[in-house]
């Protein structure tokens, strides 16, 4: 089974320096049919605008795991980490019993954008922070930082003319983050997903210049 969902279908949140775009169901935005994927229950594209951002607030029970598109980001938790992620470092904070933590703009003058996944946690204990370069090496699915749950995060950057064989799992993600990629006989672009659900290996290819994509492989 094969699921499309479109950037524009998704709900939206507008604060204060800050823009959210939900891929399921968050805070205010509800929709029965939309709560989660697998252990995947929140995936939103966040944009925050210059020295803009979010406080301390608390999670538990939930892998937070963090892309950055553009900018940097100024991150603090609970567990003593504190430092700026950029584009190339993929980052997970396990909430474990519970957590508190802030995702700031660290510039004064440029925007911050950057892709925040949510899962369910396989980690009761205490909270934990990793952190991995991740070396984009064009037509290459390549693996991101490890979560305590039955997932893994890929992510690949396509070129034009390029593509890749994402291999079997129970389902899978992809979620378009720049550009358009192919899948079968659909153009996926920037904020797109297709879920999948016992499709086997699959196809990915550029559309056009070619696009980057993050891959969740479920093993439910």
């Amino acid at each position: 089974m094969r699921e499309i969902r479109r950037a524009d279908d998704r709900f939206r949140t507008v604060g204060d320096g800050v823009s959210t775009w939900h891929s399921f169901s968050y805070g205010a935005h509800y929709d029965p049919d939309n709560v989660g994927f697998g252990p995947i229950v929140a995936i939103n594209t966040e944009r925050i605008e210059a020295a803009r951002g979010y406080e301390l607030h608390h999670h538990a029970d939930v892998e937070i795991v963090t892309w950055v598109l553009e900018g940097a980001l100024q991150h603090q938790d609970g567990t003593g980490h504190r430092g700026v992620v950029r584009p190339g470092t993929a980052q997970r904070l396990s909430a474990g019993t519970g957590v508190q933590h802030s995702e700031e703009n660290a510039s004064a003058d440029e925007p911050l954008v950057f892709v925040q996944m949510m899962l369910r946690s396989d980690h009761d204990g205490e909270p934990d922070y990793a952190q991995a370069a991740v070396p984009l090496e064009p037509g290459v699915l390549t693996p991101t930082v490890d979560v305590h749950a039955a997932a893994e995060l890929f992510v690949v950057r396509l070129g034009e003319g390029q593509g890749v064989t994402v291999p079997a799992a129970g389902r899978s993600l992809v979620h378009v983050t720049t550009g358009a990629v192919v899948l079968g006989d659909t153009v996926l672009t920037s904020g797109d997903e297709a879920r999948l659900t016992d499709e086997g290996a699959y196809d990915l290819s550029a559309a056009g210049d070619g696009g980057d994509v993050l891959v969740w492989q479920l093993q439910r």
